[in-house]
């Protein structure tokens, strides 16, 4: 399956003054971004910050209380997760959907295995999907040892890979990966950044959502930075440091004014 490089004018999904309301709470309101292909759209915040109910919107599932969410330039509004799967929109969250003790490539092809034969003669095709899990994987360039081994015995980092791999096989245009980085050691980090690279430079619309700049900024090419259900900046690249994006996501003035309030106070010494 083949997926072009190719970038266009016309954003994969914008989304314009979006915002959803439960009752008298605002969780989300006002937010402006754009997922290019082939390219990284990173959402940053700390908890609360409104991070989970952007991707239910663009998951399909929450509908948009205000604003337009665009689809190849077009508005659109999803009624369910398939809807937003049909439409390329694919979801890696935290707690990835895996069966620990199947096989790589039954969690590969988990709900949606292929078969052979018909009526009460069919069966699943096992030759077939470990061929095709093999390839994806190292089309990706994750080359495991054996993909008849269980997925629980893979590092936190290779499990999140997998899921990647997959959404790119069965059709992704647009990745959204929810805190793929958030449990997971320096050098693990490091192998889901090499990994989101990749489905950028195969063409897919990366929305990579993170509390960490240090990880964000590197893949980066648009920073949407939410605080409390509200955008505080929407920066491309070339408009943001990697410093002035630290700073705001810590709260620059805030911060500034804690580490006054909590600077040990040194006793002046008196000379005798």
């Amino acid at each position: 399956m083949s997926i072009t490089t190719e970038t266009t004018s016309v954003p994969l999904i914008a989304v314009n003054g979006i915002g959803k309301r439960y009752g008298a709470v605002n969780a989300l309101g006002g937010v402006t971004t754009e997922v290019n292909a082939g390219q990284v759209t990173c959402v940053l915040g700390d908890n609360g910050a409104g991070k989970s109910t952007f991707i239910k919107i663009l998951a399909g599932v929450h509908t948009p209380s205000e604003g337009q969410l665009i689809l190849d330039g077009k508005p659109v509004t999803f009624s369910s997760p398939r809807e937003a799967l049909d439409a390329g929109i694919a979801t890696v969250y935290q707690d990835l959907a895996v069966v620990p003790l199947m096989p790589v490539w039954r969690n590969f092809f988990l709900g949606s295995e292929i078969t052979r034969g018909v009526g009460p003669f069919r069966s699943l095709d096992v030759r077939k999907m470990k061929i095709i899990t093999v390839t994806e994987l190292a089309n990706m360039g994750i080359n495991l040892r054996d993909v008849d081994q269980p997925i629980g015995t893979l590092s936190g980092g290779e499990r999140q890979c997998v899921a990647i791999a997959r959404a790119v096989y069965f059709g992704a245009r647009v990745l959204i990966l929810d805190e793929p980085t958030a449990a997971l050691g320096v050098k693990q980090s490091g192998v889901v950044l090499r990994y989101i690279a990749r489905a950028r430079d195969r063409g897919l619309g990366v929305i990579f959502i993170t509390h960490n700049p240090h990880h964000a900024y590197p893949v980066g090419d648009r920073f949407l930075l939410l605080n409390r259900g509200t955008s505080i900046g929407n920066f491309a690249k070339a408009e943001i440091s990697l410093d002035k994006l630290t700073s705001l996501m810590a709260g620059g003035a805030e911060l500034d004014s804690l580490s006054h309030e909590l600077e040990r106070k040194v006793p002046l010494a008196y000379d005798h």
